[in-house]
């Protein structure tokens, strides 16, 4: 049974890890270093994170700066960007790229959080399902006598324990980026 929880519990963590890292790349006027993280650079014939290629740093509250190590790299940096759907088109002076982000417009922030919501709402589908996923190996325990009948009620409620915790995760986190999103 212990290895049932451990696994349903390591599922839903990283069920609720992979939505908080999804927020984090939702850019929300503010300039920040994770929208960038998708973005991959063919640096000598290897798609590389720019982060691994450039040090990438907020100068203000709504420009992203990226200055790579190897200048050379510059003009792929910055045609990759364009080539991503990150919607910015990047400064170029030489030396530095700058990503400058725009203040969104109401109409912005409320796709943004229709698009939180979403994602909240697949984290909670995904989060249920590995309850249901961990029941129906404590049902087959039980048929196998493995368990008592006993054990598979308290199995089951420890379950919907665990699913209650995660999903008031997700809800808190949710809830948070729907505030950042919406004072910017």
């Amino acid at each position: 049974m212990e290895t049932v929880y451990t696994t349903v519990k390591e599922k839903m963590g990283k069920t609720v890890s992979v939505l908080n890292s999804e927020y984090s790349a939702i850019r929300a006027g503010r300039a920040n270093p994770a929208v960038l993280d998708k973005i991959r650079v063919d640096y000598y014939g290897t798609p590389t994170p720019i982060n691994q290629m450039a040090a990438v740093s907020v100068a203000e509250a709504r420009i992203l700066t990226i200055q790579p190590w190897d200048t050379s790299t510059l003009h792929t940096i910055e045609k990759a960007i364009l080539a991503s759907d990150l919607g910015i088109n990047p400064q170029n002076d030489g030396r530095i790229i700058r990503l400058m982000f725009p203040q969104p417009t109401e109409e912005r922030r409320r796709e943004l959080v229709k698009d939180i919501n979403k994602m909240a709402e697949d984290s909670r589908v995904a989060i249920r399902s590995i309850r249901r996923d961990g029941i129906d190996k404590l049902k087959k325990m039980e048929k196998a006598s493995e368990i008592t009948e006993d054990d598979l009620k308290i199995g089951e409620k420890k379950l919907q324990e665990f699913t209650d915790k995660y999903i008031k995760e997700i809800d808190a986190a949710a809830s948070e980026k729907e505030k950042e999103v919406m004072s910017v």
